[in-house]
């Protein structure tokens, strides 16, 4: 019994080596394949929504569908087993990823076209970060999302001004514009007014009164300005964010230009201040 448990110890481990570790010759290996299986099964639910390819090749892609996801489950069932605390993996960014990469073939027995929300294996791809060590730019994008929660109530107050703009915009131009125009009721008006005031200009609904061309002038001229707004909330906080980092000081030696969220002096090894 006792060797039986070390066989399957030693397993445990050589697999996580494989599945899990990038700086091995196995672990390189597989996560190359593992990259080229999923670029694969994307590029197969992309080519399978053209009409004329899924009339010619339905069987092969349907084949290869059910290739693809035996092998992820696989997969996903050996990163459970193998892990020494698998509620952390299931339930972490990369874990939630690699179990909605299953569900999609399995929801297509009940829901006509569930099969296009494989598209989501796509975010699979972002494991190429740790293959080519490219780790370093995460803490890039940490920075970015610590902006983005400290501008959200900026960002909130001006959504939600600019929702009360559209709204009287529109209000205004189905007051001033005839039926025949498109603007039959408020919503439409509000509809336009979004359309116009982020510059996408549809064009299926449009004034043709003077009036109505002015106000319309208007709004293109002010959205160009609205939409720099949220950008500069962000950059704002960004640069107060980066201007932290890089002015945190260690009270030990003194020593500066810590890398992003580091927690201890890179000279020292003392706790930083808090951010």
């Amino acid at each position: 019994m006792e060797e039986q448990a070390n066989t399957n110890a030693q397993w445990k481990i050589k697999t996580f080596n494989v599945i899990f570790k990038a700086d091995t010759f196995w672990g390189k290996l597989f996560d190359g394949i593992l990259l080229i299986i999923i670029f694969l099964s994307v590029l197969a639910v992309v080519l399978e929504s053209v009409g004329s390819i899924r009339l010619s090749y339905g069987s092969y892609f349907l084949l290869a569908e059910w290739i693809f996801t035996g092998f992820f489950l696989i997969e996903y069932i050996l990163r459970i087993i193998i892990v020494k605390k698998p509620w952390h993996y299931i339930k972490s960014f990369f874990g939630v990823v690699d179990l909605l990469s299953i569900l999609p073939s399995l929801f297509a027995f009940f829901f006509v076209g569930a099969q296009s929300l494989m598209i989501i294996r796509s975010l699979r791809l972002l494991r190429i970060f740790r293959i080519f060590k490219l780790t370093q730019y995460l803490g890039e994008a940490s920075q970015l999302s610590s902006a983005l929660l400290a501008s959200r109530k900026k960002i909130t107050l001006f959504i939600g001004t600019i929702l009360i703009l559209v709204s009287i915009l529109g209000a205004i131009m189905y007051l001033i514009e005839p039926p025949e125009s498109g603007f039959t009721n408020i919503p439409k008006g509000i509809y336009w007014s979004i359309v116009t005031l982020t510059t996408v200009g549809y064009g299926d609904i449009a004034p043709i009164t003077a009036l109505g061309q002015i106000v319309a002038s208007f709004i293109m001229i002010m959205g160009y300005g609205i939409i720099a707004v949220p950008t500069g909330i962000v950059t704002s906080e960004m640069n107060k964010s980066r201007f932290k980092m890089d002015n945190r000081s260690c009270s030990n030696c003194k020593a500066t230009e810590h890398s992003d969220f580091a927690k201890f002096c890179h000279n020292c090894g003392k706790k930083l201040p808090e951010l």
